[in-house]
This record gives C-alpha cells, structure tokens and sequence, in this order.
C-alpha cells in the first residue's frame, strides 16, 4: 500500500448468497481526512463498512488498514467502530461501559478510568457518569456509542449512519466532534444519506445499488456534474451510471 493511505481497496466483490451487493470496488482513502460514503438505504454502505472491517468475508479483491491485510487482529486494532445501533447494556453506567471496553482492549485499569473520564468529558456525558443506560435518551446512547469507539485511541475510525435519530443540534456536536478527531489526527469514515452531513466530508464516495459512481470533493462533484447541490449531483451520476448499465 502507498504511504499515506489509511485504506486501499482492490477489485473488492462482497456478496449474500446470490446476491452481489458489492460487485468491485477499486479506492485509496487518504490518512487525516474526513471520508463520506453516500447513497441511499440498501445501496452496500454498511455492507463495505462490514467488509473493511473484516465482519462481512469477501468474495475477491483486497483490502489493507494502513498496510495491514483484512482480515487480521493488527487491522482491527487500529479501527474503532460505531455501529447504527447501540450494543449497550441497560443496568450499567457509562463510565462501566468505557471501563469493561478499555479493560477488553488491554488498558490497566487506572489508565482505563483515565481515558473513561477524558472520553466522558469529551462526549460531553460527565455529569451522567453513575445514571444507568436504560434512563439515557437515545442522543445519550450515540453519545456513548461513540466514546466506546475511541476507547483504545484508533486512528481510523469507521462511522455507520452515526447521527441516525438523533436531533439537529446534537447532529451538529457530533460533527463538531468529528472535525476536532481530525484535527488530532484520526481518520474518519463515516456513512449517510444526509447531504448537509455530507457537505462537511473532506471527500466523498457516492454510491449507488452496490457501485461506485463518483469519487471526489463537494467542489470537485458539483463541478463535474455542474449542479448547485449534492442532491442533485448525487442524482446527476445516477443518470450517468444508468446509462453505462445500459
């Protein structure tokens, strides 16, 4: 893999049965930036979350995690993973589930409680820190969802829908978040269909019934398809994409 890179992907095939959902994908997503992955439900973006991850096995092709082949334990180690839904246990607090999370991926435990507050704060559930989870609001549980992936500071962070059901101005903290993780360093990889959430990518892979139709800036999009919003853009490769399946 070239350096740089946070994540290559060659010829990747990945399917359900007889179903191709991903039938060969080719793209190089660069460290320290933002990555969107654009399209609507059903269109492969958890199923190529799933396949980096080394979750979902495929059928061909390669994938790499800063050079290291998927699947294997040194990828996964350098990902952390927020998921669409919430695997969160109700009779515990959050300040347990960062502990349990950071103890599992090998932290002592008085650099566990560390990293616990530093992520609590972060989130901004500190003063949440003894309420059981079953008492959180479902922007609460994002939240923690989200300070669960940081626990073991992975440079590469893998985003699924992460601002599904949640409000505007809570949507807007999350990415404020994803944009100061950036800063620091991380590199993200976030899916939606949201497309003011998709205008603050760095770079976006808009996708459509499993394949890749355009890859590029918000500028860079709205230039090639000459529309004024990424709705459009976004429908304008659809067309384009159509008419080589034709």
């Amino acid at each position: 893999m070239q350096a740089g890179y946070a994540i290559q992907i060659t010829g990747l095939q990945v399917g359900y049965g007889r179903q191709v959902v991903l039938p060969c994908l080719n793209v190089a997503i660069p460290r320290g930036r933002i990555v969107g992955v654009l399209g609507p439900s059903g269109s492969g973006k958890t199923t190529l979350v799933k396949a980096i991850m080394g979750i979902t096995p495929f059928q061909a092709g390669s994938v790499t995690v800063f050079g290291q082949p998927v699947p294997s334990l040194s990828a996964m180690a350098a990902i952390g993973y927020m998921a669409q839904n919430d695997a969160l246990y109700d009779d515990l607090t959050a300040t347990d589930h960062l502990l349990f999370y950071a103890r599992l991926s090998g932290m002592r435990t008085a650099a566990a409680r560390v990293r616990a507050k530093e992520l609590l704060n972060f989130v901004g559930l500190d003063k949440e820190t003894g309420k059981s989870i079953r008492d959180f609001s479902g922007g609460m549980r994002r939240r923690l969802s989200l300070a669960i992936a940081l626990v073991n500071h992975p440079p590469l962070l893998m985003l699924d829908e992460p601002t599904v059901g949640i409000d505007p101005v809570l949507r807007r903290k999350f990415w404020d978040e994803f944009t100061a993780l950036k800063a620091s360093g991380c590199t993200l990889l976030a899916t939606t269909h949201v497309m003011d959430e998709a205008a603050r990518c760095d770079r976006l892979l808009m996708i459509r019934e499993g394949r890749l139709i355009a890859d590029g800036s918000v500028s860079e999009l709205l230039s090639l398809s000459g529309t004024a919003t990424l709705e459009d853009a976004f429908l304008h490769f659809s067309g384009e994409a159509a008419k080589e399946c034709d």
